[in-house]
């Protein structure tokens, strides 16, 4: 087993970004990623001729991926398809929970992986339609696009609405992404690469294995923080930092309502879980304002 680095959102010239399917798989590999989605808007760009490009020679992956993108009145329903085959037409119905669910139902039909993108994207979901929709292990709890609201302000953070549906009773992983669209200039307002990933625990890097861990949790992910290793044994979450020389480091354990329950600094940090936790998760937050989250180890 070993860690894959890896974004699961990224646009070309087939929907809404502003380069050629090459170009932008090439810039995740310069920039040493082990893996890449290409996720364009109801379309599905099949990676086969980059992965013979780019593939197993060099140890870099292109995953089947689509955005499966509808709507309900205003609000955005995207939802990530990894793992597709063919191009997914979006269902929708009456209501943003019923819409979503025909997609994750849609998606899970034709044997693929879904995710809920950027939930706070034109403030879509509520709470209690996030939490509502069932059959969902994936949803992005950081989106590198500088509109996706993922901070909340006034509303429910992504993070909050996390620990909504973590105290529900449901599991859903939490995906850092960049959602990037733009790679011929770089600035702030722009949706640009390299500001959010996932790092994947797997004996291998191929498209089953990738999807099988992240379904599984068995993954963090990151704007910035490198962990060393991450253990959800046994009741039990132990985070251990790759620490920069130059940082200083903070380590929370939140559970059921997003309760607070301890805290740490320094390289290693672990919590057991105690009765009526519900669970427990971590964020690891260094002082330049970059951060990690574990996914949650369940009573």
């Amino acid at each position: 087993m070993r860690w894959w680095k890896g974004n699961l959102h990224t646009h070309t010239i087939n929907s809404d970004g502003d380069s050629a399917p090459d170009a932008v798989a090439r810039w995740y590999k310069e920039h040493r990623y082990d893996f890449l989605a290409l996720t364009d808007h109801n379309y599905l760009t099949d990676p086969q001729g980059l992965n013979t490009i780019f593939g197993a020679k060099d140890r870099f992956l292109l995953i089947h991926g689509e955005e499966v993108t509808s709507r309900q009145g205003k609000k955005a329903v995207h939802v990530n398809a990894f793992g597709v085959r063919q191009t997914l037409e979006p269902a929708f119905a009456d209501n943003i929970v019923a819409t979503t669910q025909a997609n994750v139902d849609l998606i899970r039909k034709a044997g693929a992986l879904p995710s809920l993108n950027h939930p706070n994207f034109v403030w879509s979901f509520t709470v209690d339609e996030f939490v509502a929709v069932d059959n969902l292990p994936l949803f992005e709890v950081y989106n590198g696009h500088p509109t996706t609201n993922d901070s909340g302000g006034a509303r429910p953070s992504l993070e909050q609405m996390w620990d909504a549906v973590l105290t529900a009773g449901k599991r859903r992983f939490g995906i850092a992404v960049d959602d990037a669209h733009v790679f011929k200039r770089m600035r702030p307002e722009d949706s640009n690469p390299g500001r959010g990933w996932v790092q994947v625990r797997a004996p291998e890097l191929t498209e089953s294995a990738i999807l099988d861990a992240l379904e599984n949790g068995d993954f963090y992910s990151s704007t910035g923080v490198q962990l060393k290793d991450v253990s959800r044994a046994g009741g039990a979450l132990r985070v251990e930092i790759d620490q920069d020389s130059s940082a200083s480091y903070r380590v929370r354990f939140m559970g059921r309502d997003g309760k607070l329950l301890a805290e740490a600094s320094g390289p290693k940090a672990e919590y057991s879980l105690q009765s009526g936790d519900g669970y427990a998760r971590a964020v690891i937050e260094d002082s330049n304002g970059l951060f990690a989250w574990t996914q949650p180890v369940f009573e």
